[in-house]
């Protein structure tokens, strides 16, 4: 069985950070890209940041450039997620994603290419 466990969420200043976790099981996911998405209440899944298997490539939503920063340590299957200068508008809960099978690197901020998704972890950002 396939699991995705997101950590590492919590309530913080703004300008404060946090770093999650994603931990999987069940399937290696180091052949494949790895995402992560954040929902706030009433909108759309959004895509945040995506790392290639190597980790050469990466790819981040706008909004979050040079605050976050993704990587992965494939020989623990985990990918983190790096969030500083935190603003209230990250509040969201936050998703660890994975797929079957390879992705195109230009459809990697798509939820419906991804497969396997964790419970996903509550992050607050207080003003």
């Amino acid at each position: 069985q396939v699991q995705l466990v997101e950590s590492g969420g919590g309530l913080v200043q703004a300008g404060g950070s946090l770093r999650l976790s994603c931990a999987a099981s069940g399937r290696t996911f180091s052949s494949y890209v790895m995402a992560w998405f954040r929902q706030a209440p009433g909108k759309e899944r959004e895509f945040v940041a995506a790392v290639s298997r190597s980790g050469a490539s990466i790819s981040y939503v706008d909004s979050v450039k040079g605050r976050f920063t993704i990587s992965r340590d494939n020989a623990k299957n985990t990918v983190y997620l790096q969030m500083n200068s935190l603003k209230p508008e990250d509040t969201a809960v936050y998703y660890c994603a994975g797929p079957s099978k390879g992705i195109s690197w230009s459809q990697v901020q798509l939820p419906h290419e991804y497969d396997y998704w964790g419970q996903g972890t509550q992050v607050t950002v207080s003003s």
